[in-house]
């Protein structure tokens, strides 16, 4: 398998470029991450098309990964309950190496072709759910494993790669190759791989969470009010949704709870 991602950048002698040319250069192909990543919009609709119904029926949706790419995971699954007041099991995302390797490398983690799954049961992952392999080079073993026994059990799978025909879209149900080519630093896939990967994991989270229903509008109305800019946010969305004074929106919101409860117990 040829590994586009490990390919030989389109630049060179990066150590002697101004800073001013660094940044355009590294932009410059920042640019093309988008465009990229539209190629597999009808890939992205067809694994978010699974996701929705078996959340409606109680199953969750997995994300898991190793490196630059499991800590994305995590991240896109640790802001859907703020964001979208669900609970916090019910977008999940695991790494090779666990928490720990969330701030630092575990060696060989990623190398474990058992782990993954092992990871998995802690979970007691069943049919109900959707897994999702995240790996620029779509060759981790970590995420192969995983990905291989879950099918082996009829749990759907699906994945985030960044090279065409690898090991991890061989096992997944809806794969996703967003092929970026070269990084700016070779085979630095934190780069635009990463990019890509976090573009698509949003257009995956966001487009669930509304399909389920928890988004009104435009607006995220069962949100945690987990901090000031928060609660100040929603009051205004009552203000505007109900029509009524900041202070009354305020108090309709810290006795539901939430917009949404705010809104809807509202009788003028």
């Amino acid at each position: 398998m040829k590994k586009i991602t490990e390919s030989e950048s389109n630049y060179d002698g990066l150590e002697q470029m101004s800073v001013a040319n660094l940044l355009k250069n590294i932009n410059r192909e920042d640019k093309t991450v988008a465009h990229s990543v539209e190629t597999q919009i009808s890939q992205i609709e067809k694994l978010i098309n699974v996701i929705v119904p078996k959340m409606k029926i109680g199953g969750r949706l997995f994300y898991i990964g190793a490196g630059t790419s499991g800590r994305l995971g995590i991240v896109d699954a640790s802001e859907c309950p703020p964001t979208f007041g669900v609970d916090y099991g019910l977008v999940v995302g695991l790494m090779a190496g666990g928490d720990t390797a969330m701030r630092k490398s575990v060696e060989f983690a990623e190398d474990d072709t058992d782990l993954g799954w092992k990871d998995l049961l802690e979970f007691k992952i069943n049919s109900h759910d959707v897994v999702v392999g995240i790996a620029a080079s779509g060759t981790t073993p970590y995420v192969v494993g995983a990905l291989k026994k879950c099918q082996e059990e009829r749990i759907s799978t699906g994945c985030i790669v960044c090279n065409t025909g690898s090991p991890i879209a061989a096992v997944s149900d809806y794969p996703i190759e967003v092929v970026v080519g070269p990084e700016f630093v070779t085979g630095s896939t934190r780069m635009k791989s990463g990019t890509a990967q976090k573009l698509v994991l949003n257009m995956i989270s966001t487009s669930v969470m509304i399909q389920l229903g928890k988004v009104k509008g435009n607006r995220m109305v069962d949100m945690q009010l987990s901090n000031n800019k928060l609660v100040n946010r929603g009051t205004k969305m009552i203000m505007n949704e109900i029509g009524v004074d900041y202070e009354t929106a305020n108090s309709l919101l810290q006795k539901f709870g939430s917009v949404r409860n705010a809104v809807e117990n509202y009788n003028g």
